[in-house]
C-alpha cells in the first residue's frame, strides 16, 4: 500500500510539477525576449521531457537500468501508441507541416541508433556522447530551417502555454517549484516501483515499461491533447515526434554519460524491435496519410493494449486464449 502510494504521489508530482515549470521557464524566457521559435525548440522539449530524464537519471544512479532503458522504450510506444489512440478518437491528427517529414526522418535515424547500441549491449559514455552530440546538431539544424518561417512548428507550441505567471519572481518560483516536484516526483516513483516489482515479482524493466513510462509520459499527453483540441494538428505531431527524439538521444545520451547503462536481454528479445516496428509504421503512415482519423485511432490503442498485455502474459499465452 505504502509503494502504490508512492507511485501515486511520484505520477501527481511529475505531471504537475513538469507543468509548472513549463510554464514558468517560458514566462521567464519571454521576458528575456527570446524568440518564440527557441523557446519550443529548447524550453519546451526539455520541459516536457523531464520526467523521463530524471526517472530514468534516478533509476541508474540506484542500480535499475532495466526501469531507466524500460522507461524510454514504453514512453516512446506510449507516446505513438497511446497518443494517437486516445486524442484521435476525440479529434483527428491532420497530417501535415513542412517539418514532418524531417523530423519523422529524424526519429528513425536516432531509433535506429539506439538498436545499434543495444547490440553492443551497453550504453557506454562515448555512445552517450555522440547522442547528445547528434541532438545538438539536429536543434542547430531546426534552428536555422525554421527561424525565418511564421509557420515554426516550434514558435506555435509556445502558443498552447497561454496562462503563464506574470512578474519576474513568480516565473522563477514556478519554474524553480515545478523542477523540485519533477525532481520528488522522480524519486517517489522510481522507489515505489522497484519495491512493487520486488514483491510481485516482476522485472524492473516491465515496471519502467509499463507504470513508469506512462507517468512520465503525462506531460506529453496534456500538451498534446490541448494542442489537438485547438485543431493544432502540426503541433500535436510534432510534440509526438519531438519528444521521441528527446527521449532516445538526449535522456539516454545524458543518463549513459553520467553512468553506464546495460541493456536488459528481455528488452533485446523483443520490446526493443516492437518500438522500431512501431515507430517505423507510425512515421510512414505520418508522411502518407492525409490523417490519422478514429478508425486509425483505435487500431493504434487495440496495439498498445497488445503490447501492455504482453509485458505480463506471453505472446503464446495470448494467441493461445484468443484461438
Amino acid at each position: 500500500m505504502t509503494s502504490a502510494v508512492m507511485i501515486f504521489a511520484g505520477l501527481v508530482l511529475l505531471l504537475l510539477g513538469a507543468e509548472v515549470m513549463i510554464r514558468g521557464a517560458v514566462a521567464l524566457a519571454k521576458r528575456m525576449n527570446i524568440s518564440p521559435h527557441v523557446i519550443g525548440l529548447t524550453v519546451i522539449a526539455f520541459g516536457t521531457s523531464a520526467p523521463e530524464l530524471f526517472v530514468s537519471l534516478k533509476a541508474a544512479l540506484h542500480g535499475s537500468p532495466g526501469i531507466a532503458i524500460g522507461n524510454v522504450i514504453g514512453s516512446n510506444v506510449a507516446n505513438i501508441l497511446l497518443m494517437i489512440g486516445t486524442v484521435g478518437v476525440i479529434t483527428p491528427f491532420v497530417c501535415q507541416g513542412v517539418s514532418l517529414k524531417r523530423d519523422g526522418l529524424m526519429l528513425i535515424a536516432s531509433t535506429l541508433l539506439f538498436v545499434l547500441v543495444g547490440i553492443h549491449g551497453i550504453i557506454e559514455r562515448w555512445h552517450g556522447g555522440l547522442m547528445l552530440g547528434l541532438l545538438f546538431a539536429y536543434l542547430i539544424y531546426c534552428y536555422y530551417a525554421e527561424r525565418r518561417s511564421i509557420n515554426s512548428v516550434h514558435a506555435k507550441e509556445v502558443e498552447e502555454f497561454d496562462q503563464i505567471p506574470e512578474g519576474v519572481l513568480k516565473s522563477v518560483l514556478y519554474t524553480v517549484g515545478g523542477l523540485i516536484a519533477v525532481l520528488a516526483g522522480a524519486r517517489f516513483l522510481v522507489d515505489g516501483a522497484i519495491v512493487v516489482a520486488n514483491e510481485a515479482g516482476i522485472s524492473e524493466t516491465v515496471i519502467g515499461i509499463t507504470v513508469v513510462a506512462v507517468g512520465t509520459s503525462l506531460p506529453e499527453l496534456a500538451t498534446t491533447v490541448v494542442a489537438a483540441m485547438r485543431r493544432h494538428s502540426d503541433v500535436a505531431l510534432g510534440n509526438i515526434i519531438g519528444s521521441n527524439i528527446f527521449n532516445t538521444l538526449g535522456i539516454l545520451g545524458t543518463v549513459s554519460l553520467v553512468t553506464p547503462l546495460p541493456i536488459p536481454a528481455e528488452v533485446m528479445s523483443a520490446d526493443l524491435w516492437i518500438m522500431v516496428v512501431v515507430t517505423l509504421v507510425f512515421v510512414g503512415l505520418a508522411i502518407r496519410l492525409p490523417a490519422f482519423n478514429r478508425p486509425w485511432a483505435v487500431v493504434f490503442f487495440l496495439a498498445y493494449a497488445m503490447f501492455i498485455a504482453k509485458q505480463f502474459v506471453p505472446f503464446e499465452t495470448l494467441a493461445f486464449a484468443a484461438n
